[in-house]
């Protein structure tokens, strides 16, 4: 079961080292999902004397106002090993074996994150505290004098001698009363023995000492840290996985307690509170605590217990919590009220009270973080897999990964146009839809009209009149017609580079990676921009030379036939006065148009293929090559401008990888200790 508490310990630490305070609703948190003893309290009302009094050390900073300004996560571990000392998170490497360090080092890391002011910081320091397991010693007396004082401490020289019988030299040993003497030793007799209360007696335990709280700024505050306190205080105890140790001094009415107060709200019916006694010994002659340790003027889900801090003169006097702990147990054995409550008061029963009702608590909620870890885990990972890999920090990195992009990007946009992605089939409608009606649109009326006809006819046969057709009318005709279907063609032209360049924004809005980098997609919109504004150029020209080529040399085989036919008019016999009749003119219109529209089937067919090849081939084949020329003659700096992430989108793809690295360490732990068991 002690590797519970062990492994809850590792992952709070981890928690603090990658940023997670449980505050931060933008990220998934493991923080609130751990078992966890927050102790609150009013200020003076004893609170780091208990907590001094479970570890049995002296090393929490005091003074008037607001001393804890930050969370303390203690962390106390059993170990095998024979010496006590004290780790702090953020020195990893530095063991404190004086407690007076230990004390400055809290003060000096506060001072670190809020300055020195009196505000406060959710930010929680981890101090964790190594101790060897408890036992008692047995301490064997040379040169005892044959008279001990009877009041006063005194110092003699012993040799100790553990359970295993092994003897260890010791210089001095510290004797508060005659009483420790296990066999007083006759006048005269040189030896005796003294039964040594057991060291290192911390229990597996995990303990947020928060600030205490206050009901009035004083100097130097701001005023809402009355608020700011409260507040901090809540976001960890209105947690349901948080056990609230609620101190209390038992010299004030209970119904004014801060940490009762507190606790009822986020814990109505008690069942996540430990109720805690302090300043029983200071209490009015006439008065005790039996009612409140007994439940009666306040019942909790589980008992209240009864503390004996030491006083301030005891501090001042340096006494230690060895002989602060004898007395506290000797306090309520020996004190008629709370006699019959004595095997359940006292700090070191809390302590191991706490520590048990840990245990359990974190054994019921291990499915509970399981799950929560491995849901974790896939949100975390594809969120990371949206927001892309970091930038490369060399330049041929930074080059790679510009071209990788782009080919990313540029597979997408072929993609569209080869129908994998919706998209490309506006080019074909473009073709099957628009570009006809728009041919079909043309209105020949007025180059075709009787007196265009006539008008052109005569011109075109000068001062001496055509012979057996108009040829040189004809061509006039037809080329003032067909100038017209420049208009459509070229219409189609800008219809499909305006889908090329749609596409180009789809495409570029479907690679994540572009995302990343906002100049990066500038740069390469701009590029595919210009290419494609240089193939239309080429589809321009290249669509316009099908209709100049129609215009510049006419179908022969067309007019061959045109004498023969006699039924619409194409009698030779005709007189030549007779050919500039109505109609005959009539006749030569309605030729033209047949052969117009002859072209503009040719056209409507040889149009499309013209553009496909200028423009949507070319943007498969091509579309990027004029970017990647000129991308291969910048230096690393410009490579970098051209990676400059979003610092929202770095900020919080850090973040991510941070609270990944969390939780894949925490699923190890867990998987290490079911293992284990």
């Amino acid at each position: 079961m002690e590797g519970l508490i062990s492994l809850v310990n590792k992952l709070q630490r981890a928690c603090t080292a990658l940023g997670d305070h449980g505050e931060d609703n933008a990220l998934p948190t493991l923080w609130d999902s751990l078992p966890t003893i927050a102790v609150v309290g009013g200020q003076s009302s004893g609170k780091s004397s208990v907590l001094e009094s479970i570890v049995g050390k002296d090393f929490l900073p005091r003074g008037s106002g607001i001393v804890t300004r930050r969370p303390l996560v203690l962390q106390l571990h059993k170990i095998d090993g024979d010496r006590e000392y004290a780790e702090f998170m953020h020195l990893p490497r530095k063991r404190f074996t004086d407690f007076a360090l230990v004390r400055k080092e809290i003060q000096d890391e506060t001072d670190r994150e809020t300055g020195r002011t009196k505000h406060i910081s959710p930010v929680p320091i981890h101090l964790s505290i190594y101790s060897p397991n408890g036992e008692t010693v047995i301490l064997e007396l040379d040169n005892v004098e044959s008279c001990y004082p009877k009041s006063s401490e005194f110092t003699v020289p012993v040799r100790m001698r553990n359970r295993h019988r092994t003897r260890i030299n010791i210089a001095c040993v510290s004797v508060t009363s005659i009483d420790n003497l296990r066999m007083p030793p006759a006048r005269g007799k040189r030896r005796g023995t003294l039964l040594a209360p057991p060291h290192g007696t911390v229990v597996n335990l995990t303990l947020i000492d928060l600030p205490g709280l206050t009901k009035v700024a004083v100097e130097g505050q701001p005023e809402s840290i009355v608020a700011d306190i409260e507040n901090m205080v809540r976001s960890y105890i209105e947690k349901p996985n948080c056990i609230i140790l609620a101190i209390s001094p038992a010299n004030q009415d209970l119904a004014t307690s801060d940490a009762i107060k507190i606790s009822r709200d986020v814990d109505p019916k008690g069942e996540r509170t430990f109720g805690v006694l302090t300043k029983i010994d200071l209490m009015d002659k006439g008065t005790d605590a039996v009612d409140m340790l007994e439940g009666k003027a306040y019942r909790l889900q589980y008992p209240w217990i009864g503390i004996v801090n030491r006083s301030q003169a005891d501090i001042n006097k340096n006494v230690d919590m060895i002989a602060a702990r004898r007395r506290e147990k000797e306090y309520f054995a020996n004190t008629p009220e709370y006699k019959h409550l004595a095997h359940r008061m006292g700090s070191e029963y809390l302590g191991k009270v706490m520590s048990k009702h840990l245990e359990q608590v974190i054994k019921s909620r291990i499915p509970g973080i399981q799950s929560l870890i491995n849901k974790s885990i896939a949100e975390i990972e594809s969120e990371l897999s949206r927001l892309g890999k970091p930038i490369a920090a060399d330049a041929g990195g930074k080059l790679y990964s510009i071209m990788e992009i782009c080919r990313i990007f540029d597979q997408i946009y072929k993609e569209h146009l080869d129908g994998v992605r919706p998209g490309g089939e506006k080019v074909y409608n473009v073709f099957d839809a628009q570009l006809p009606a728009a041919l079909k649109r043309l209105q020949f009326d007025k180059q075709l009209s009787m007196e265009n006809v006539r008008k052109l006819i005569t011109e075109a046969d000068g001062y001496q009149p055509h012979l057996i057709a108009p040829e040189q009318g004809y061509r006039r005709l037809i080329e003032s017609s067909l100038v017209s279907i420049r208009g459509p063609a070229e219409a189609a032209v800008d219809a499909v580079h305006a889908i090329l360049k749609e596409l180009v924004h789809k495409a570029m809005s479907e690679t994540p990676e572009m995302k990343q980098f906002p100049t990066l997609r500038v740069e390469v919109s701009n590029a595919a921009f210009e290419s494609l504004e240089r193939m239309r150029e080429e589809s321009r020209k290249a669509t316009l030379k099908l209709v100049d080529m129609e215009c510049s040399y006419l179908t022969v085989d067309f007019f061959r036939k045109l004498p023969q036919d006699v039924e619409k008019g194409g009698n030779p016999t005709l007189s030549i006065f007779d050919r500039y009749n109505d109609s005959y003119l009539r006749r030569i219109g309605t030729t033209v148009l047949s052969y117009v529209n002859m072209v503009l089937t040719t056209l409507r067919n040889s149009i499309p293929k013209s553009i496909v090849y200028c423009q949507v081939r070319e943007a498969k084949r091509s579309l990027l090559d004029h970017f990647f020329t000129e991308l291969g003659t910048k230096e690393a700096k410009q490579l970098g401008k051209m990676l400059d992430e979003d610092p929202a989108i770095m900020e919080r793809r850090s973040a991510l990888a941070k609270r990944l690295e969390l939780y894949r360490n925490a699923q190890s732990e867990i998987d290490a200790v079911a293992w284990a068991k």
